[in-house]
């Protein structure tokens, strides 16, 4: 009996048996062996199920796609529109300029003496007549004394050569002396006249100075900076400026225009109009001033192909300030009744322009125009009827036929709506350029 247990013991198990067995049932030499074909089955089941969930994924986000693409059509291009107008346009010519005071004067002494008093202010505005130096009037005011008094003694000798000259005359008429005698006396009278006038030149001569030492304002102005003070000595006939005063009320601006623009500007003016020219600052942003042509140069520059033009301005406010380099915009013409675009929607393909034209079933068209003349904000064409609905944005996206949403608050008026605005030339190399709108518009003389 002994002998059969030990028999059992040693009988090999079947494989089927090994493979029911748990790990705690198996020799140590098959347990790693086990867990090693467990890892890969479960690697396998987990890559085969990754690549089913991501085909499913990949294959409902196509057909969600498609079917997407299919309920919405061709994409409409958002847009933003403006409308076409009647209105009237002014033509500008706009060209470089410079403030330049109608009169500038410079003030030298026309005596010599020490400066009394001086007695305006840096940069004040000065009127006509108003004191501004004064100079030693003693020296002077001596000479003057001298030379009346030398006046008044000759005259007192006329008078006496004339009292004597009637006397001879009475008695030459009595035959009481020689006609000789008479005819000395009268040439003693009329030597006696010319001595008195002679007097009276100097009298008036030494006024004249005595006036040199009360310098005035010769004319409205502003005065410049200090130039001389009290105590110094001046001379006459010297190149030392006691003041310069600059007169700002009117003041002119003289621009140059280019000779291309020249013909239109003689037209205005060969029929009578006073041609409006507008003053902007440094960077052609704010209006200063607005005055009138008053003149042209009468030759072309051949070094620049330009002319002078010079306009006059009231400078109310003295915002023109001389040597002040200013922006001028000359009105030449205005343009009535014309069409008027948004200059948002003007193309160019070339030397083509054209507009899109929004249809009222959302579409749009292409049209070819011809520009007149342009600003900023609107331009004057001929091509397109009052009243048009027009494309101003997303033109990257848009063709003749293409469909479009419009957003946005339209521009450009409402249909029928006239207005006016401002186009301009640039004088600065004589061809068309955009403009500053003007509000309210301006009209031609």
């Amino acid at each position: 009996m002994a002998q059969d247990t030990h028999l059992e013991t040693q009988r090999p198990v079947s494989p089927d048996h090994r493979l029911n067995a748990s790990p705690q049932d198996l020799p140590p030499e098959h347990e790693s062996h086990w867990w090693s074909k467990w890892v890969a089955w479960l690697i396998l089941v987990l890559v085969v199920l990754g690549i089913f969930f991501a085909y499913r994924y990949i294959t409902n986000k196509n057909a969600t796609e498609a079917a997407a693409a299919k309920g919405k059509g061709p994409q409409a291009a958002a847009i933003t529109i403006g409308q076409s107008k009647s209105g009237n346009i002014n033509i500008y010519v706009d060209a470089l300029g410079t403030v330049t005071p109608t009169y500038t004067v410079t003030v030298y002494s026309q005596v010599t003496g020490r400066v009394m008093e001086v007695h305006y202010r840096e940069g004040q505005m000065v009127m006509k007549g108003d004191p501004l130096v004064d100079i030693d009037p003693r020296p002077y005011q001596a000479t003057l004394d001298q030379a009346q008094g030398t006046l008044a003694r000759d005259e007192g000798l006329l008078a006496e050569a004339r009292i004597d000259l009637k006397r001879y005359q009475d008695a030459n008429a009595k035959n009481a002396i020689a006609k000789q005698q008479l005819e000395d006396q009268e040439q003693v009278v009329i030597q006696d006249e010319a001595t008195v006038k002679t007097d009276k030149a100097t009298v008036a001569y030494d006024q004249v100075q005595l006036e040199y030492c009360h310098i005035i304002a010769p004319i409205t102005g502003r005065v410049g900076l200090r130039l001389v003070d009290a105590g110094n000595t001046v001379f006459a006939g010297s190149s030392s400026t006691l003041v310069v005063i600059t007169q700002l009320q009117p003041i002119t601006v003289v621009f140059n225009v280019s000779e291309d623009d020249l013909p239109q500007v003689q037209s205005q003016l060969s029929h009578g109009h006073q041609l409006q020219v507008d003053a902007f600052d440094r960077a052609d942003e704010k209006q200063i001033e607005t005055g009138t042509l008053t003149s042209l140069d009468n030759q072309v520059d051949t070094t620049t192909g330009t002319v002078k033009f010079r306009a006059d301005f009231p400078n109310r406010h003295l915002t023109l300030f001389p040597n002040q380099f200013v922006n001028a915009r000359l009105l030449v013409n205005t343009l009535r009744n014309v069409v008027l675009v948004p200059s948002a929607a003007v193309q160019h393909n070339g030397t083509n322009a054209f507009v899109y034209i929004v249809n009222p079933n959302n579409t749009v068209s292409v049209q070819q125009i011809k520009t007149l003349t342009s600003n900023e904000d609107v331009t004057a064409v001929e091509g397109v009827n009052p009243g048009v609905n027009l494309a101003t944005s997303g033109f990257d996206r848009l063709e003749n036929g293409a469909l479009v949403l419009v957003r946005g608050a339209q521009s450009g008026g409402r249909n029928g709506q006239s207005g006016e605005a401002t186009g301009k030339t640039d004088g600065k190399t004589g061809g068309k350029a955009a403009g500053h709108k003007t509000s309210g518009g301006t009209s031609a003389p």
